[in-house]
């Protein structure tokens, strides 16, 4: 299988349908922003962070690729001649939002309660994750954006939002196995 294929030198990409679309359409930056997000997802499981942390993230990227598949389908094509999906994957279900809400749960138990914003840093590792959700956050919005226009599975968007979420407690959770200090934001006054 070649790598190049030529056909995107004039500018434009095929959906999954075969519908061709120029490479700044809506679609194609909402899940070229998933596809991003997932790097840096990556990003963060190669640093030395517990087991379960990464097995948790190699999930998450596997799903990050059901919502670029479903956000790469072309809605008039969704359906074939036969009535079956085109797209014959196991989709985003409240389950796999659940898993996240669960996760955050439990890192949340050992941490201290938040009483103001936190200024991102403090490690490398802690950095990575915030940038991975201000990321998946661009990623939420366009894909809202999106929505707006040809709406999708629910449940997509809904992970995304979710998703946002648990990195930043990530973030908070490996400050604080990393013995890293967490700056809080504390605004001055006039």
């Amino acid at each position: 299988m070649k790598i190049y294929t030529k056909t995107g030198d004039k500018g434009t990409t095929a959906l999954f349908g075969g519908t061709r679309v120029p490479k700044h359409h809506i679609r194609i930056d909402s899940y070229g922003t998933v596809d991003e997000l997932n790097s840096y997802l990556g990003l963060i499981r190669d640093q030395e962070i517990n087991n379960h942390y990464k097995n948790v993230l190699i999930d998450i990227q596997n799903k990050l690729f059901t919502v670029g598949a479903i956000l790469a389908t072309d809605p008039e094509k969704a359906i074939l001649k036969n009535g079956k999906e085109r797209l014959n994957i196991e989709k985003i279900k409240t389950t796999d939002i659940e898993v996240l809400e669960q996760e955050m749960d439990n890192m949340n138990e050992a941490l201290p309660p938040m009483t103001h914003f936190v200024l991102p840093g403090g490690h490398q590792t802690v950095s990575f994750c915030h940038i991975a959700r201000c990321v998946c956050r661009r990623t939420e919005r366009l894909a809202s954006a999106l929505n707006e226009l040809e709406p999708f599975e629910a449940n997509a968007l809904k992970y995304l939002n979710r998703l946002s979420d648990y990195l930043f407690v990530l973030a908070r959770k490996l400050s604080h196995d990393l013995q890293a200090n967490e700056i809080k934001w504390i605004p001055e006054k006039m």
